[in-house]
């Protein structure tokens, strides 16, 4: 049943790792302490081809996944419906707290949201850039997804 037209827009793995490495803005679902989804909208970069961005320690994300860590993400691209393209991925986010790694995913995002060049991971930056990033990151964590199942979908294929 419509299997057929899901297999044909699947992307390959090699499509999803290049879809998520253009795209920078991924919907996060976590699971509030009443069971209902809360979802909000972040920017990310990639850590180890993984999702990854920065939050305050105390968002109520971090909260909802120190209590359950299971997590979806969702990054999405175009607007008619035969440009359609996502990927949607299950599993649990990994609140990572090292400094370095924080250092390293924030430069990134924050470049991003100041609307400054955007460096690639570990790049050196301006200092005086970096030291504003590290004062907006004191308050704040890393969260990777870790997938364990992934969906993707590309309407162009069709």
């Amino acid at each position: 049943m419509g299997g057929n037209k899901r297999d044909q827009i699947r992307m390959t793995p090699e499509e999803v790792a290049a879809f998520l490495a253009d795209n920078f803005k991924v919907q996060v679902a976590t699971v509030d302490r009443d069971g209902a989804p809360h979802l909000v909208t972040m920017f990310y970069t990639l850590l180890d081809g993984k999702i990854a961005f920065t939050t305050y320690a105390r968002s109520q994300k971090v909260v909802n996944l120190r209590r359950n860590p299971a997590m979806t993400c969702l990054v999405e691209d175009g607007l008619e419906y035969n440009e359609l393209r996502g990927v949607k991925l299950k599993g649990t986010g990994r609140i990572i707290e090292d400094p370095k790694i924080r250092t390293m995913v924030g430069q990134v995002v924050g470049s991003r949201m100041a609307g400054l060049p955007v460096p690639e991971l570990g790049e050196p930056i301006d200092p005086v850039v970096a030291e504003g990033i590290e004062k907006a990151l004191a308050k704040r964590v890393v969260v990777v997804m870790e997938p364990e199942h992934i969906t993707s979908w590309d309407h162009r294929k069709l």
